[in-house]
């Protein structure tokens, strides 16, 4: 009698959590992609090429001069030409 009663017991707890999960994923799902978008538009929200107020076409404005210091000083190395043996 104990073992029956312990198995209606882990049934009726398997399927009432299975009820409870469906009822839930609806809310959870919809916190968790709320959480996202939120996360989301932080990450984004601060870039600086989506202003609100956008600037005529074919307007030109440089944010950084390039660096001077491209020429490289390093010596790579000789040129070693190669013949081919037949």
């Amino acid at each position: 009698m104990t073992f029956l009663k312990t198995i209606l017991i882990v049934l009726l707890v398997y399927f009432g959590l299975k009820f409870l999960i469906r009822l839930a994923t609806p809310y959870l799902m919809r916190y968790i992609s709320n959480k996202a978008g939120q996360q989301f538009e932080q990450f984004f929200g601060n870039n600086p090429n989506m202003n609100s107020q956008r600037e005529k076409e074919g307007s030109i404005t440089i944010d950084k001069n390039p660096s001077q210091n491209s020429q490289s000083s390093k010596k790579v190395g000789e040129y070693v030409e190669y013949e081919e043996v037949e």
